[in-house]
């Protein structure tokens, strides 16, 4: 069955993050943080710890760092495990809490409202979140799995089934590969059934991949268009081995050379999202301005589209998102930002100018915090 999101008109809960507590994370030992329901700017020098502030309130959405999957990693160098906490209250005034937890050599903890969770995808989608960042550059620059782990972030946070059908994937994809590099000739009639539920999973992910670029195109386009005043078009084309036909018999077709190879050459897992400016590819094309007003219009736009699917606000992480974008782009950005159709935000920058000129428009409350070494200190002048 083909998975098709349907927009329609939609009212939308909004969640916010009242309150945020962090120890040992990254380059932040302590901070306990009282925040605006509407904007909270960060202002410091780079590597002082505004991103990792940032990727903490990232991790109380996804249960893992934006950067780096490895939990013992994200912990302060000089602390035995990491604590981060957020109260959130929904318009209503319903509270939420979530706790994650690393300790060095046990199992992670996530808890939402004091409950754990068996798995920690059933947290995914509960505060929905979007993030831009500096990474993001990676999605036009770097390989294919870039651009499938940014289809996958956005459409997971709405629909269950598909992180479930990714993963029975990902499984059955390591264990075909892991037959393949066997040294003796491995047992053919057991592949075929890790590639029936390759081809079974496979087919839903490539349905909700397609039906989602397909609705998302004209939300990143229309974005793309106000910042860049009109001046460039932009596209995206959704590439897969799903458009063979029968996927089933597209995994099996390279069986001869995987063998030899030792690796899977044909699935989902080989998807990519063509990135275009006008007629030609973004990476080739784009200058670094094109660059930064494609990658901030993807991400407002899935911004748009998880407001919808999920009926619910997200929140919205911008961390430098301001550099090399001229002076009438970082305009029309502060414009959009400024608008009601976002709820709490997020953003840091070097620049306190900036800063000044985004609450300028925004108006209404905000809060000012300036990031030193790691320690966070709200502005009260403000």
């Amino acid at each position: 069955m083909v998975r098709i999101l349907l927009i329609f008109p939609y009212i939308c809960t909004v969640m916010i993050l009242n309150r945020l507590t962090v120890v040992n994370y990254k380059n932040i030992v302590q901070a306990d943080l009282e925040l605006s329901p509407k904007m909270n700017c960060l202002v410091g020098r780079n590597g002082m710890g505004k991103t990792s502030l940032l990727d903490a309130v990232y991790y109380l959405s996804f249960c893992r760092s934006s950067t780096n999957p490895i939990d013992s990693q994200v912990m302060h160098h000089d602390g035995d495990y990491c604590v981060i906490q957020g109260h959130y209250s929904s318009e209503s005034g319903e509270p939420s809490d979530v706790f994650c937890g690393v300790k060095r050599g046990q199992r992670k903890q996530v808890k939402y409202n004091g409950k754990s969770y068996a798995r920690y995808s059933e947290h995914l989608g509960l505060i929905p979140l979007v993030m831009v960042s500096p990474s993001d550059a990676a999605l036009i620059s770097g390989g294919s799995e870039e651009r499938r782990r940014f289809m996958d972030v956005a459409i997971s946070q709405y629909d269950k089934e598909y992180l479930f059908e990714l993963n029975r994937y990902e499984k059955a994809l390591t264990q075909r590969n892991a037959m393949l590099k066997q040294e003796q000739e491995p047992d053919w009639e057991v592949i075929s059934l890790w590639e029936e539920v390759m081809a079974e999973a496979g087919r839903l992910i490539y349905q909700c991949r397609k039906a989602f670029i397909a609705q998302f195109t004209p939300i990143f386009q229309e974005y793309y268009t106000l910042i860049a005043q009109d001046k460039e078009k932009v596209s995206l084309v959704y590439q897969s081995h799903g458009d063979r036909g029968d996927l089933l018999r597209v995994i099996r077709e390279g069986r001869a050379k995987e063998r030899i190879l030792g690796y899977s050459l044909h699935g989902t897992h080989k998807d990519d999202l063509e990135m275009k400016l006008g007629e030609y590819p973004m990476k080739r094309e784009g200058s670094q301005g094109q660059n930064k007003t494609f990658l901030i219009a993807l991400k407002l736009a899935q911004f748009e589209f998880l407001k919808r699917a999920s009926h619910t606000v997200p929140l919205l992480l911008l961390d430098d998102i301001f550099d090399r974008l001229d002076a009438s782009r970082v305009e029309e950005i502060v414009r959009l930002v400024s608008g009601n159709r976002f709820g709490q935000i997020f953003v840091t920058d070097v620049n306190r100018g900036n800063m000044d000129r985004m609450l300028a428009a925004v108006g209404g409350e905000y809060k000012l915090f300036y990031v030193e070494n790691g320690e966070i200190t709200e502005n009260k002048s403000v």
